[in-house]
């Protein structure tokens, strides 16, 4: 574990805990305020056939069981990037209204390192559209307002005390095909980190088509973001020195893009769950929306070197031997 620990500030478990309290109560606040949602309630569980189960890149295995009473098999959410669509509709939000609600996750093939854990936490938010905000300007305005809620949140945060993280409020946006351009002969993740570097507070648009080398940037479930107005909000991690992902978001799919991206990734037996039949009925609103950590945030404005840090999740003996050696102390 490789970490800057002269800029690592010394917190006792105590002190964590206060901090994180502050943080999750005074974002959750302004990102309310800044985006005009309402918090809900949000399920745990999903059944398969209602497609509400958000896929992620694709490949990630479900954690599911049976139900004791009728043997329904259910899912534990991954995300509720789909669910709040149809919450937004049965609920029924006006035009540039919108809800969050707090969502956890269990993730059972994420990895376990200092920024990942297979126990996720994070605020999910979703918003009505019009038609004609369905553009890279408005995914902009959005970007720009969750970062103003992250800057005060941050600012709020060295008013009580602790002023031990500083973070650029002016967004660099960049696509994914445009920083390939400048990268060409870097991976992916060693791209965002050299423009992350330079720029501290990066948006990256287009995340998931295939780019000018025949690669997507990063993997996306087909079904959800629109690929051509999604992207991913990073910020620079002095302590970590890395590119550091706090949300990822973007404008959903409508009828024509959800029937394009499923076609190009062969996974047209999707379309025959009711989530997709919505869709293309055209019986679910048009909506922008995404996922912000809540650990992942906590660990930011703290600047903290493990995310273990800020949250209580199951560790391996390896990571727990190196946080020790290190004198890191876990949750």
């Amino acid at each position: 574990m490789e970490f800057k620990k002269d800029r690592y500030v010394h917190l006792d478990l105590l002190q964590k805990q206060k901090y994180i309290k502050l943080i999750k109560d005074k974002f959750e606040r302004e990102l309310a305020r800044e985006l005009d949602l309402l918090r809900v309630s949000a399920p745990l569980l999903v059944t398969k056939q209602s497609g509400l189960q958000d896929d992620l890149s694709g490949v990630e295995r479900k954690v599911a069981f049976s139900v004791l009473k009728d043997g329904q098999e259910v899912e534990i959410v991954q995300s509720l990037a789909k669910w709040k669509r149809f919450a937004l509709a049965k609920y029924g939000f006006n035009v540039h209204k919108g809800l969050y609600t707090d969502m956890t996750a269990i993730r059972r093939d994420d990895k376990m390192d200092e920024i990942h854990s297979i126990y996720v936490d994070q605020w999910d938010w979703e918003k009505v559209i019009l038609r004609e905000d369905r553009s890279r300007d408005y995914l902009k305005r959005t970007v720009r307002k969750i970062v103003k809620a992250i800057i005060k949140t941050s600012e709020y945060l060295k008013g009580k005390g602790f002023s031990g993280v500083s973070l650029c409020k002016d967004v660099y946006f960049i696509t994914s095909q445009e920083l390939l351009d400048m990268f060409p002969h870097l991976e992916p993740k060693e791209r965002e980190y050299e423009i992350t570097k330079k720029y501290k507070t990066v948006f990256i648009i287009g995340v998931g088509e295939k780019l000018s080398d025949g690669k997507p940037h990063d993997k996306r479930a087909p079904d959800y973001d629109d690929w051509g107005y999604n992207g991913d909000l990073l910020f620079y991690h002095e302590v970590l020195d890395l590119a550091f992902e706090v949300s990822s978001m973007g404008i959903r799919v409508d009828a024509k893009s959800l029937a394009e991206q499923i076609e190009k990734t062969g996974t047209e037996d999707r379309l025959e769950l009711d989530y997709h039949k919505s869709i293309l009925a055209g019986s679910l609103p048009l909506t922008i929306g995404g996922g912000i950590g809540q650990s992942r945030l906590c660990q930011l404005l703290l600047g903290r070197a493990h995310i273990g840090e800020v949250q209580s999740s199951y560790w391996d003996s390896e990571t727990l031997l190196k946080c020790q050696k290190e004198g890191i102390e876990l949750l």
